[in-house]
């Protein structure tokens, strides 16, 4: 904890010299109005990146078939973070001190986020996160406070880890759970912890905890040690990269048990590193469903297709809303001053969304409905809808 500390506090030490050398970016003196498209492009986790920069894209193409925004153009500047928090520091101080951005969206993972958002608060740079959905993201660890400039599209995980486990006990009707948790990730590990308070408050039972890593190749280990245990359920709050492994070598190891997890394992490499047969009676928490019959959603996933030549993920419509709302808060701002969409985004109330009608609460959260998804031969299947 004292290194972390440590380092968070040389990382930001050296971002405000750099601030102070090349002035802050508050405004953009070119004719248009320049927003950063923060997310991971490539590393582990790029298909996030990929999917939440395209719907981005795409709703500023729009905007600007429109006429923009204050009678300018709408600039997307791409930004890369490696799927790293380190590199979600260096990138987002590379669009404040030189890129001079007027706000930034983007980032899935919570980590980058929560790292991202130190610097978005020492520069006083609007910034809107797009999937991340660990409380940290905007709310000071340390002080317990809002932060000021840092805000999000999406649930957070005390909610989707309380869906999840309710899931689990009252439609799966299952009530002993192991749990696996990537412990290098501030996202698996808050959600893991709000799903075991709400499964054992509902009256189930974790028989075993294990942790993994990042990165990880190998899971036999640990999952042989809770095969032994014989649980009911599996629940794995982690990222597609790794959740693929687990469930094709648990499965390979002979364990049938349902595997569950969360938004995370939102990615068409789910099933290429899974593979379809393994994926099967597995679910998982989501933001959004491609099945979503709305007008909204049926009008926007035409229009991905036709951009894009694929269906959308979640990723891609939670980028396509954040874009929208930030560029909805600088319309009301009228202005692209700092301060002032910081407060608009602040106010955002009712403003419609594919992923539903969106309002930021007091601790700059989006309060939405999540969606459970049942994979099936390798294909995403609706499950359910739970409104908050």
């Amino acid at each position: 904890m004292k290194q972390s500390r440590l380092m968070a506090a040389v990382v930001l030490s050296i971002f405000l010299f750099t601030l102070i050398l090349s002035g802050c970016g508050g405004g953009s003196a070119s004719k248009d109005i320049k927003i950063g498209l923060l997310n991971e492009m490539t590393g582990g986790n790029a298909t996030f990146g990929t999917s939440s920069a395209n719907g981005a894209k795409m709703a500023i193409k729009e905007a600007n078939a429109k006429g923009g925004v204050l009678g300018k153009q709408i600039q997307a500047v791409i930004a890369d973070n490696k799927s790293e928090p380190s590199e979600s520091v260096n990138a987002m101080t590379k669009l404040v001190t030189q890129d001079k951005v007027v706000a930034v969206t983007g980032i899935f993972a919570s980590s980058n986020a929560i790292a991202a958002s130190s610097v978005a608060e020492a520069s006083k740079m609007p910034f809107l996160a797009v999937g991340a959905t660990n409380p940290k993201v905007t709310v000071d660890e340390k002080s317990g406070k809002v932060k000021d400039y840092t805000f999000r599209v999406c649930f957070i995980d005390p909610f989707q880890g309380t869906v999840g486990a309710n899931f689990v006990l009252s439609t799966l009707k299952l009530k002993q759970a192991a749990v696996l948790i990537d412990s290098s990730s501030d996202y698996s590990k808050g959600l893991a912890a709000f799903f075991k308070e709400a499964f054992t408050k509902g009256g189930g039972s974790i028989l075993a905890e294990e942790s993994y890593l990042q990165k990880d190749q190998d899971f036999k280990t640990i999952l042989t040690k809770v095969k032994a245990l014989n649980p009911q359920v599996i629940y794995v709050p982690g990222y597609y990269e790794e959740v693929g492994k687990i469930v094709k070598q648990a499965r390979e190891l002979g364990i049938t048990a349902p595997i569950i997890g969360g938004d995370g394992w939102d990615s068409p490499k789910l099933v290429e590193i899974g593979t379809a047969p393994a994926l099967n009676n597995t679910y998982f928490t989501n933001h959004y469903s491609v099945d979503d019959t709305s007008a909204a959603s049926k009008t926007f996933v035409e229009a991905y297709k036709k951009e894009y030549g694929q269906a959308p993920d979640a990723l891609a419509v939670l980028g396509y809303d954040a874009a929208n709302v930030l560029i909805d808060a600088i319309k009301r701002a009228n202005s692209t001053e700092a301060a002032k969409i910081r407060e608009a985004l602040a106010a955002t109330k009712d403003i419609a969304a594919v992923t539903g009608s969106t309002t930021l609460n007091a601790s700059h959260d989006a309060v939405k409905s999540a969606v459970i998804i049942e994979m099936k031969d390798g294909k995403q299947m609706y499950k359910a809808t739970v409104k908050p």
